[in-house]
């Protein structure tokens, strides 16, 4: 997976513990960095594709990326239709 998205992060403005909160409040001021920034889209799917357990990624936390993986894993695949 190509990781070239990482270095537009706004994280790297950051001290890395501030996405590794021990609290809800830390996770709250993760998210809210995470909101606006541009990668957040590839950084949820890096950590979801990596099951990273730990950490805010992509503005969410280790509970809401849970969620969304148990969510894909439940919805039904989509129908390939075959054009003869």
């Amino acid at each position: 997976m190509d990781t070239s998205w990482m270095a537009q992060g706004l994280c790297r403005f950051e001290p890395p513990s501030t996405f590794f909160p021990s609290d809800g409040v830390g996770v709250e001021t993760a998210k809210r960095i995470c909101a606006s920034c541009p990668v957040k889209e590839p950084c949820l799917e890096y950590a979801l594709e990596h099951r990273i357990d730990h950490g805010v990624w992509g503005g969410t936390s280790e509970r809401q990326r849970r969620r969304i993986l148990k969510k894909r894993k439940l919805s039904p695949a989509p129908l390939v239709s075959s054009v003869l």
